[in-house]
């Protein structure tokens, strides 16, 4: 299995700079960070979490069709994930924290990519406003470092519960950054998820080549 994170760097693209916007490519191919210029004043602050030219320029494409919008609210200590959509159908993310503090998590979960078994993480707070986006067969998981941690998710595809898939993110290969000290907070559901190995044993993870054309067709 490939390195957890911080490797093949150079193979993947580099930052963009907008006046309003700083976008990161991660660890996980097609997968992106978003941090908006925050303008402060006496009211406030006021800062633009999505920027289409900025999301364009950096996926090589606009924003999908959204079809769900979707909250979470989480205590200290709950961990979701390693969460990802069948594919077909397929689901691409936007994600973002509105309240609260979250690790969140990028897992390459797509076999056949060449960041498959990589991953990525980014702290998301409502002070940088930083969002996160997740192309079609990426997964998903964070931790909420705060009580009242909400998520907040745009979805290409509406929630169907069967083409809901789960790997472990207590695989010890995988290694996440989950903070020690303290049991996890984590539904029956995750607890009983598969390793990364055994879901691809399984044949339940996503292909690359597959996922791609999902993407592809998203903007069509």
């Amino acid at each position: 299995m490939p390195e957890n994170r911080r490797s093949g760097r150079e193979s993947l693209p580099g930052p963009v700079e907008t006046e309003t916007m700083s976008v990161r490519a991660l660890d996980v191919e097609g997968a992106f960070e978003f941090t908006p210029r925050v303008f402060p004043d006496e009211r406030g602050i006021f800062a633009s979490q999505f920027q289409e030219s900025a999301f364009t320029q950096a996926v090589g494409g606009p924003l999908f069709p959204v079809a769900q919008i979707s909250h979470s609210r989480s205590k200290r200590g709950v961990v979701r994930g390693i969460h990802f959509t069948a594919a077909p159908p397929g689901a691409a993310k936007y994600v973002c924290c509105p309240r609260g503090r979250a690790l969140d998590i990028v897992v390459d979960t797509r076999v056949g990519s060449p960041t498959f078994g990589r991953w990525d993480a980014v702290l998301l707070d409502p002070q940088d406003l930083r969002a996160v986006y997740f192309p079609v067969g990426v997964g998903h998981a964070f931790v909420a470092l705060e009580d009242d941690t909400v998520m907040s998710y745009l979805l290409s595809a509406s929630y169907v519960a069967e083409n809901e898939l789960a790997v472990s993110p207590l695989d010890p290969e995988l290694a996440l950054p989950i903070p020690e000290g303290r049991a996890p907070v984590m539904s029956a559901r995750d607890w009983a998820a598969p390793t990364l190995a055994e879901a691809r044993v399984r044949d339940v993870l996503p292909s690359y080549e597959r996922c791609q054309e999902i993407q592809r067709a998203l903007w069509r």
